[in-house]
């Protein structure tokens, strides 16, 4: 038995959808599915990819990461984070890789995804932007705490990742409003990509990119969304810290 000099940190995990009660927020089946590391891609849809000043083409995706502890369930209270005074909403197709592997050809990789759910990628923005003007990583802007609120996930055969309304609203106001099929790289080969650069593990979740309409959330804010076929999810967010 191996001997540990401090107590090791739980293993995150996400919980598994009732696959009897369809999309409805909260529902899960009390299965687990455990966190290795969370990719996330940036700018994938072109309308995204243009609000935040950048050229919409299809260059190869490029990617970020959070760590997997950052994962809490999308529902009941998300915490405001510190050191931030523009917290941002990301809503994102989640994909979790159940079989592993490096150099995954597109035409397979699909065999490789467990599953699907629907997640926020939260964003301290304005550390985002100090990140970009002093070329410095994007670590404190994307991977902090209780950043990747993400609702139960369902198998991928229940799934068709290729098309399907992905929505967010804050205080009952939609603000983001897409479509699945209007990513420039679709799941297949962002898999593909991914495992170019990692060799992807049972566990690994990726984020796919976010359509247009991402704005700020205030403490207290109500947000809801969801993705046709895969989850829906309201979660409030919680009171900024004191300085």
């Amino acid at each position: 038995m191996t001997e540990f000099v401090v107590t090791p940190a739980p293993l995150p995990t996400l919980a598994v959808a009732d696959p009897g009660s369809g999309s409805e927020p909260g529902s899960e089946s009390g299965a687990r599915f455990p966190v290795r590391r969370i990719l996330c891609v940036g700018r994938n849809y072109a309308d995204h990819a243009r609000e935040m000043g950048s050229d919409p083409d299809r260059e190869p995706p490029f990617f970020f990461t959070k760590p997997g502890d950052a994962v809490l369930p999308a529902s009941g209270t998300v915490p405001y984070p510190p050191l931030t005074a523009q917290l941002e909403f990301e809503i994102e197709l989640v994909v979790a890789i159940g079989v592993g592997g490096a150099s995954i050809p597109a035409t397979s990789a699909l065999e490789h995804v467990w599953g699907y759910g629907v997640g926020v990628d939260l964003t301290r923005r304005d550390r985002q932007q100090e990140a970009k003007d002093t070329r410095r990583p994007w670590d404190v802007a994307k991977g902090f705490d209780a950043s990747a609120p993400i609702t139960p996930l369902v198998p991928a055969a229940s799934v068709d990742p290729s098309a399907g309304r992905i929505w967010l609203a804050v205080d009952g106001v939609v603000a983001q409003d897409g479509d699945l099929a209007d990513m420039i790289w679709p799941v297949a080969d962002i898999v593909a990509s991914a495992s170019n650069a990692w060799e992807l593990a049972p566990g690994d979740l990726i984020m796919t990119g976010t359509p247009s309409g991402v704005g700020p959330l205030a403490p207290g804010a109500v947000v809801t969304g969801g993705i046709d076929g895969v989850g829906a999810f309201e979660f409030v967010v919680g009171f900024a810290p004191q300085s």
